[in-house]
């Protein structure tokens, strides 16, 4: 397997999230080169009442089982946030790294898995092992998660090792999220005739000088969770993010509604509860302003965890990369709260470095990343 070539043609899969297309042309993509490392395989379509009513989510499921051994889970995801302005999905390599959506996030990953079980078709390995490949993780995967447990038994006491994670160290916690939208209403009239109507957008304006009020705050905050140093953080730090204002039709029409779109992240010393109140409360301290609320997402923020295999695992990564360490995640997902409420222990380790630029234009990660996550791999599952 050319590692670097596999991860271009998966790059250039466009699996982005909304819509949500193409996850069945990567599954059937990958799914022979698992048989080929000795994986029994199993593609599993998620029905739509399992994936909040989305058709087409196609999810790969791989085993090498071991009975008797520790049980050990490796996730990932398909899919990639949408990109505009760039040539996303047509990767190009340069200078040792390999630019395009996904390859940090986390294609990537799923790839350098793929490269550590080629160096390992054939020989016994120490656990119990499965890999997932999911669908959503971009936007809301957990009743997708829920439906998956029946194909991966069993979960309870297993570890999971997320590789949707940073480079160079083990992740043993993340945020948790709460995504809110506020619409906020008014009367819709011609421009011209303002005074008979109720323009939305001006009043969303209102709201905005509450909600920064709350994010100078919760900014101030710290949790007693360490980060790793490239951050250019010391500690993990709660989120309040206002990062989408839609509203108006024409530039002519006073506008009747406008959406406000907020992404609060949760240290793991706050509940969802709290931060809910947070915001009401600032919401409601402005006057004259009619909304609601639209939509709500929420992932619970989980404590971080500690284990002999964690250790094990950061000593590893310091051999083979010179790294190393414990760390939370300035990032979230459905899987860490998931994986908690079956009984089982995550943690976390990927490809992923502050300057790759996730979610943002350029995107990249760097190929030697990939070739020291397959060799630490190998080394966690064979030591």
């Amino acid at each position: 397997m050319e590692y670097v070539e596999v991860l271009k043609n998966l790059v250039s899969i466009d699996t982005s999230v909304p819509p949500g297309n193409n996850y069945a042309k990567a599954v059937d993509f990958l799914e022979p080169f698992f048989r080929d490392f000795g994986f029994t395989t199993q593609i599993i379509s998620i029905p739509p009442e399992h994936a909040e009513g989305r058709p087409g989510r196609v999810n790969l499921v791989c085993h090498r089982r071991r009975e008797g051994r520790q049980r050990l889970i490796f996730y990932g995801h398909l899919d990639v946030v949408p990109a505009e302005g760039w040539d996303a999905f047509g990767p190009r390599e340069e200078n040792g790294k390999l630019y395009g959506r996904g390859t940090a996030d986390m294609k990537g990953s799923i790839v350098a898995f793929m490269l550590a079980m080629q160096g390992l078709r054939g020989r016994s390995l120490n656990y119990d092992i499965s890999v997932m490949l999911t669908t959503d993780e971009e936007y809301s995967q957990a009743s997708q998660l829920e439906y998956l447990a029946g194909y991966l038994q069993p979960v309870k006491g297993a570890y999971f090792c997320n590789l949707d994670s940073s480079a160079g160290f083990v992740s043993i916690t993340g945020l948790g999220a709460l995504q809110m939208d506020i619409k906020v209403k008014g009367k819709s009239v011609h421009s011209g005739l303002s005074h008979l109507g109720e323009n939305a957008v001006e009043k969303a304006a209102l709201l905005l000088p509450a909600l920064l009020g709350l994010k100078t705050r919760l900014e101030a905050r710290r949790s007693v969770v360490q980060v790793h140093p490239a951050t250019g953080l010391t500690h993990m730090v709660p989120r309040l993010n206002i990062n989408m204002i839609a509203g108006g039709l024409k530039v002519n029409i006073v506008p009747d509604e406008c959406v406000i779109s907020v992404d609060r992240r949760l240290i793991p010393e706050e509940n969802l509860a709290d931060a809910r109140a947070e915001l009401l409360g600032a919401l409601n301290s402005v006057s004259g302003v009619n909304w609601e609320i639209s939509r709500v997402t929420t992932i619970p923020a989980v404590p971080p965890r500690d284990d002999p295999v964690i250790d094990k695992l950061s000593a590893i990564v310091t051999g083979v990369t010179g790294e190393g360490g414990k760390f939370g995640e300035m990032g979230s997902g459905d899987l860490s709260s998931i994986v908690a409420g079956w009984g089982a222990f995550g943690f976390g380790l990927g490809v992923i470095r502050p300057e790759c630029n996730i979610h943002g234009k350029n995107e990249f990660v760097y190929l030697k990343d990939i070739e020291n996550l397959a060799r630490v791999i190998e080394l966690f599952v064979t030591s």
